[in-house]
């Protein structure tokens, strides 16, 4: 499905019913990611997948920052008269929340954090992002997969499960360069998101897989501790898995979201 929005399109799945969850990709991904989620919790919930900007159907169009996406968002939700939502985000996904929750936190009902962190780029990664500019500009999205895949599943994942690694490497390859190096742009210019983090007032659920390179899982104890102590909080770390959680151990991460609706919100 597409729905037009203030200039630019927006590619989305919608399924099921129940209190509505978006779910935000990561980098370089598109909504196929949560395939496997918004099919299994169809029956509890609402499930809402968009291509952020840039990415799978939606307009490859600037602005990009994590501000833009979030909008991008809230005006999905406006398309489809929902006015609010659990939103759940893994990596780049989780950014986007952070900043849906900075921008509009009415809009926010829970909130699920993927494999992700609250801190900014290092000066390092700015300069690694940097570097992949450069190299999506000259060697295309097929060079950012190549890139990115050693980081992106699990050392237990790419041993056992070849073909989960291949269908992450073909979904990275697809994109947009435009759409790669704006997010780029945006991963590397994003806010420091702790402040952020100690003000979420609705319920939270982290998970991480434990070989998680990219955002291990002391980034995910990080954003636990910051939370208030009044936030009603649940911490999930999924064995065998790395970055990619929803893909390479798709059961467990359900199985953790269908719980998390189950206690936090009556109508799931």
């Amino acid at each position: 499905m597409i729905a037009s929005l203030h200039h630019v399109q927006i590619g989305y799945d919608d399924q099921g019913s129940g209190p509505p969850v978006v779910f935000l990709h990561g980098f370089p991904h598109d909504r196929s990611l949560w395939a496997q989620q918004r099919t299994a919790l169809a029956a509890r919930a609402r499930c809402i997948a968009p291509d952020l900007r840039g990415f799978g159907e939606s307009t490859s169009r600037a602005p990009y920052s994590m501000d833009q996406y979030a909008d991008d968002v809230v005006a999905l939700l406006d398309w489809l008269e929902i006015e609010s939502a659990v939103i759940c985000g893994l990596s780049m996904g989780g950014y986007v929340a952070m900043a849906l929750w900075r921008r509009h936190p009415d809009r926010v009902r829970a909130m699920i954090l993927c494999d992700t962190r609250a801190t900014a780029d290092s000066d390092e990664t700015r300069v690694a992002r940097n570097a992949m500019i450069i190299l999506a500009h000259n060697g295309g999205a097929d060079a950012v997969a190549e890139k990115q895949l050693p980081g992106m599943v699990g050392a237990t994942t790419r041993a056992r499960r070849p073909e989960v690694v291949e269908s992450v490497r073909v979904m990275m390859a697809r994109q947009s360069v435009s759409g790669i190096v704006g997010a780029l742009e945006a991963l590397r210019d994003r806010p420091d998101s702790r402040d952020t983090i100690a003000s979420i007032t609705v319920p939270v659920l982290i998970i991480v897989g434990d070989e998680d390179v990219l955002t291990p899982v002391q980034d995910a104890q990080a954003m636990r501790d910051l939370l208030p102590s009044t936030t009603i909080a649940r911490f999930e770390r999924i064995a065998d898995s790395g970055h990619a959680t929803c893909v390479e151990r798709p059961a467990a991460v359900t199985h953790a979201i269908a719980e998390f609706l189950t206690a936090v919100l009556p109508d799931a």
